[in-house]
């Protein structure tokens, strides 16, 4: 497996196939797409690209989900120069909230909230998340945001999976995403097993290492 600097010319969304797969079981997600955000050439032109889908999608802050969705979502901020709003599990917040209840990608039902107050009412949000794949997250926080009169802007994962409530999304929201619709990485990430595991080796997103003065 090579890295871009290895190639010359960039290839399209080459940084998807560093992605890792389960290695502990049923109970956890069936893959890892954190070994994109260790190595930096990956992380970079991932937002490179998640930032050029989102034009025309105009919003006022960026919220995401937690956990890891607060790692997109604060460099997203941060290239978008708005602010950044967690959208967090139940009972972590230290100030007013507002929480719903929703149905996991496991099946389990949790409860999420967000602070109260959180932005003026018809605040446009961008709401973020690693990876969608019943969509249930989303839909509390949609709720969340509808809640408090904002506008949810877009919606952005590294993938969604093609299923009846994602494709709702993507009809009413501008839906942004890594893997994108139609491609081969869409109908490996449906079928919950990527082509790329077989070559998948944790030395490959190892990041470079500066040398030492």
């Amino acid at each position: 497996m090579t890295s871009p600097q290895d190639k010359g010319p960039r290839e399209d969304r080459w940084y998807l196939k560093l992605m890792s797969p389960n290695t502990k079981g049923e109970k956890f997600a069936w893959l890892d797409p954190t070994s994109i955000y260790i190595n930096g050439a990956a992380f970079h032109d991932m937002l490179d690209d998640l930032v050029a889908d989102l034009d025309g999608c105009d919003c006022d802050v960026v919220a995401g989900l937690d956990a890891m969705g607060f790692v997109l979502a604060s460099a997203l901020a941060t290239r978008l120069g708005v602010g950044f709003l967690p959208i967090r599990k139940a009972g972590k917040l230290c100030v007013d909230t507002d929480k719903v209840s929703f149905s996991n990608y496991s099946g389990r039902t949790q409860d999420m909230e967000m602070r109260l107050p959180a932005f003026a009412p018809g605040t446009r949000v961008l709401l973020v998340d690693q990876w969608i794949e019943t969509g249930g997250t989303m839909d509390g926080a949609i709720r969340l945001v509808e809640r408090q009169k904002g506008e949810v802007a877009g919606m952005l994962a590294i993938a969604f999976e093609e299923n009846e409530r994602t494709a709702g999304y993507r009809q009413r929201y501008h839906c942004v995403s890594a893997v994108t619709p139609g491609s081969i990485w869409q109908t490996e990430c449906n079928a919950q097993m990527l082509s790329s595991f077989a070559e998948y080796t944790p030395e490959a997103v190892f990041p470079k290492v500066q040398a030492q003065r």
